[in-house]
């Protein structure tokens, strides 16, 4: 690509040569997402194994991905994200919520989402889809990687100690972990783990869950990587992108069984997750 000389200290242009076109940025979402070998990327995206070759070819000269041995016969590599890759990640993230906000949705900002919109499609065909196995969020107690149980309910939220204001659907986040705590010991009898995921920092997270004696773990998604792998609904408040508030109920196997999205009724939303949940723990 020749460039302009006033783009040579221009970081928004520089950044463009390495994105390069559409098929770099699928390429980089699907990575995110955890599909990270070479015939799991042609399906996802749907590209020659020609131009697919050449991408990431690309990508890996531009020192954004690695390859990885995984077979020695024949040779198989997979492609993982550098450093300078998993800096891109908000950016896709950021990507997803401008598209969602202003291309797929009507510019309003919201937390909630309509029943027929995009957001809520691609939320529900996480089911059956898994959650990656390398993916660790750091909380209080160090990096978790979820699930840890037969059953796992994963709820993210907004944020907590933040007045939202006129944002809809964004309140009730302390109220919200309040319900999975009293609910907590029947979540334990049923053999189900509970975690929370948030944009908050971890020390944020930690302050709050001592403050309100929250039972179960806390974890951190400030770097984007879970919003990211399985392309969650985001809006930007309080200065950060912040989940919108979704619940998932994963077993075992990291398999996602059910989704519940929106959540505009917490209190039921707390119920249903537990009755979902304890069905799975109790097959296995």
């Amino acid at each position: 690509m020749r460039m302009h000389n006033a783009d040579e200290n221009c970081g928004i242009a520089q950044a463009a040569t390495v994105l390069g076109d559409w098929w770099n940025v699928l390429v980089l979402r699907e990575i995110a997402r955890g599909h990270v070998r070479f015939d799991a990327l042609a399906a996802e995206i749907g590209l020659s194994r020609k131009v697919l070759t050449e991408r990431l070819g690309r990508l890996v000269a531009s020192g954004v991905l690695r390859r990885g041995l995984y077979q020695r016969r024949p040779v198989r590599y997979e492609y993982l994200l550098t450093d300078s890759g998993a800096a891109l990640v908000p950016v896709l993230v950021a990507m997803q919520d401008w598209g969602d906000r202003w291309v797929l949705g009507d510019g309003g900002l919201t937390a909630t989402a309509d029943p027929d919109g995009a957001e809520h499609a691609r939320v529900h065909t996480l089911v059956g889809s898994r959650v990656p196995g390398d993916l660790q969020l750091p909380g209080a107690d160090g990096p978790v990687v979820p699930p840890e149980a037969a059953a796992t309910v994963l709820f993210t939220y907004p944020g907590t100690g933040i007045d939202w204001g006129t944002i809809p659907g964004a309140a009730g986040c302390t109220l919200e972990n309040r319900l999975f705590g009293d609910a907590w010991p029947e979540f334990r009898r049923a053999g189900v783990a509970v975690r929370g995921i948030s944009t908050q920092l971890a020390y944020e997270q930690e302050e709050f869950a001592r403050a309100e004696k929250v039972p179960h773990p806390l974890l951190s998604d400030a770097d984007h990587r879970f919003a990211a792998a399985l392309r969650l609904p985001t809006f930007s408040g309080a200065g950060r992108l912040r989940h919108k508030r979704l619940i998932l109920v994963v077993d075992a196997e990291r398999t996602v069984r059910h989704a519940l999205f929106p959540v505009v009724d917490i209190p039921h939303a707390v119920r249903e997750s537990l009755r979902l949940a304890t069905g799975i723990a109790r097959t296995v």
